[in-house]
């Protein structure tokens, strides 16, 4: 018996220890590193791309933070820094709060508001002095301290969905969120099907839902009238957060890409992927 120990010895530390082929292991990307902003493009009104007016966005303490310290007057400085790589299909997840106060004269409406905006047009796309990007936006609010605020809401600059059937074309609706007061950590995830179907989660509960995101209608200026092609169906795009005047922190922002291989017989068949892309496939 004395022989055989080593051999099952081993086999108790190594036989347990996940397949890094497991096809129901899910792989999420992180897409914020919690070091710098590596693989981020800023894009700031009135300035070129990736200037970083101000130091809007920074990296501290492992968050990236959406920051005023060096803002005299806001004047509708809307800032976004967007993710390098474009998605169809995936599920983006973030942990969000607001904290200290406004930048000053930063409008009424953006007091502890911000947006996580999906399938939107590429920073380098974006106008010199355009103030968003034509995208859907999850937007982020936090409570006032009175009354309800719900997170997680949508919002359509450039954009329109349909609901319930139809075309629905007003800028922003609420979610069934609860209110989120103070400065606590709240993670939004949003679960985007290429041009079909979008679903919002709040601390793991459903909130909203909308499908065929297409671009259209206003709520955003300075575009490039090309890339507005008011009807097309939003089918990608990128990920991008905003800078609306109130500071942010983010302490994790992670994609699950739903689009992959899906033949059983690779390496890196997953059997979560929506999509299919045979080119993708390692075998």
């Amino acid at each position: 018996m004395r022989h055989f120990l080593p051999l099952i010895c081993f086999c108790l530390v190594n036989c347990t220890q996940a397949n890094p082929y497991d096809p129901d292991k899910e792989v999420w990307i992180d897409l914020f590193n919690g070091k710098d902003l590596s693989g981020w493009d800023i894009k700031i009104r009135g300035h070129e791309l990736n200037e970083n007016f101000n130091q809007t966005f920074l990296v501290d303490s492992g968050k990236l933070i959406v920051n005023y310290d060096e803002y005299e007057a806001f004047d509708e400085t809307f800032g976004h820094i967007f993710y390098e790589t474009s998605y169809s299909y995936f599920r983006v997840r973030a942990e969000y709060r607001f904290v200290g106060e406004q930048a000053p004269e930063g409008p009424g409406w953006a007091t502890r508001n911000n947006g996580l905006m999906l399938h939107a047009q590429s920073a380098v796309s974006m106008g010199l002095d355009q103030d968003f990007p034509i995208s859907i936006e999850v937007q982020l609010l936090g409570g006032l301290g009175k009354g309800p605020r719900t997170t997680a809401n949508l919002c359509t600059p450039g954009t329109h969905v349909f609901m319930n059937d139809s075309l629905f074309t007003p800028h922003c609706t609420s979610s069934t969120s609860k209110t989120y007061d103070g400065d606590q950590w709240v993670t939004v995830e949003v679960e985007v099907l290429g041009d079909s179907l979008f679903t919002h989660y709040v601390e793991g509960e459903k909130v909203l839902s909308y499908t065929h995101p297409q671009i259209g209608g206003g709520v955003v200026g300075g575009f490039d009238e090309n890339i507005k092609e008011d009807g097309k169906l939003l089918k990608e795009g990128f990920i991008a957060l905003q800078g609306e005047s109130h500071p942010t922190e983010f302490r994790k922002i992670e994609l699950l890409d739903l689009e992959g291989c899906m033949d059983p017989k690779a390496k890196n068949y997953k059997s979560y992927f929506i999509k299919g892309n045979k080119a993708k496939c390692v075998y």
